[in-house]
């Protein structure tokens, strides 16, 4: 018989495909670890079973790579911003506000702490969510869902949403910008003027600052939500040191060198005294006539304080200039 005749017969015949490919599927989309089961065992039932979680495998372990990525930035995240930052001591300066941002002591300040958890925690929040939805998106990939219409209705949906939220993200990148520049801290006596509504603003202290909002509680016990978006200016009371600034007024017939003399003495012994030393940070100056009016003429004396301590030692410069005044003779004006 001639060779050709069997032709048809064999291209009959039908394709065997090897028990790899049975246990696996075709080369291309078996899974490496369906193939290596089948390898090690040469068992297709076996195989069978592996590559039937096979998938639930991945998914488990992408989220549990996702869950140990997450917790290993979180620490590093916490540990760089917490560490203190080394300095050696400067004799000059050596009183030094512990609330200052350039802070001469080694010791780390309550205000610094505080900057440093509120910087983790948003750069924590920032990092999970980019994490984690890539892990979703990994996932997803992995059950067979086709990903391209949903980042591109993601795109557009972000784009909807920058439009419809612009009040929003002014707020969140003007919070982050006060963050970084460290503008003010939880603490700070601070002043926000023009920013409420085109009024007068706002003079109060800190009682929270977040990326949207920024908590204070003015003088009358009054708390306001101010939006970042929405401060123009901060004035900061409270930042590095302060400064007690009183216009003593005393009679326009008094000499001026003894008063000047009487009020630089007062000031200088409570400057020594006891329990102020810690929050006079350096020698008071009288800087002299201020102002001179019909019956009257005011003297100016400055002393630098700690933050947030002017307006204690303001009071008890008051009491104590106004005595010493009464003991050597110089009227005030009535």
């Amino acid at each position: 018989m001639s060779p050709l005749a069997l032709l048809p017969a064999a291209a009959s015949l039908p394709f065997q495909a090897s028990p790899e490919t049975e246990a696996c599927g075709p080369r291309g989309e078996r899974s490496w670890l369906c193939s290596t089961v089948f390898r090690v065992t040469d068992n297709q039932r076996a195989s069978e079973i592996v590559d039937a979680f096979a998938k639930p495998l991945r998914i488990v372990l992408i989220l549990l790579a996702a869950w140990i990525v997450t917790h290993l930035v979180g620490r590093l995240i916490r540990r760089i911003l917490s560490t203190p930052t080394k300095r050696k001591p400067n004799a000059g300066n050596a009183k030094k506000s512990p609330f200052g941002f350039i802070d001469t002591s080694g010791v780390q300040s309550a205000r610094r702490a505080q900057r440093a958890k509120t910087m983790a925690d948003v750069l924590g929040r920032l990092a999970n969510a980019t994490i984690w939805g890539i892990a979703v998106l990994v996932v997803l990939g992995e059950i067979g869902i086709n990903l391209a219409p949903l980042i591109a209705g993601a795109g557009v949906l972000g784009i909807a949403l920058g439009f419809g939220a612009q009040s929003l993200v002014r707020d969140f990148l003007s919070g982050f910008f006060m963050l970084v520049e460290d503008q003010f801290g939880v603490g700070d006596v601070i002043d926000v003027g023009g920013a409420v509504g085109g009024s007068d603003g706002v003079s109060g202290t800190v009682e929270g600052v977040s990326l949207r909002t920024t908590r204070l509680r003015d003088v009358e016990g009054v708390v306001w939500h101010v939006p970042n978006g929405e401060i123009k200016r901060v004035g900061n009371k409270s930042q590095q040191w302060s400064r007690a600034l009183l216009d003593i007024e005393v009679d326009r017939d008094t000499d001026i060198p003894k008063a000047i003399e009487v009020i630089k003495t007062t000031a200088d012994s409570m400057w020594h005294a006891d329990g102020w030393r810690d929050s006079i940070l350096s020698e008071p100056d009288v800087w002299g006539l201020e102002e001179l009016g019909a019956q009257s003429m005011k003297i100016r004396l400055v002393v630098q304080t700690l933050p947030l301590e002017q307006w204690r030692v303001a009071r008890e410069l008051r009491a104590r200039i106004k005595a010493a005044l009464d003991a050597a003779g110089i009227e005030t004006p009535r």
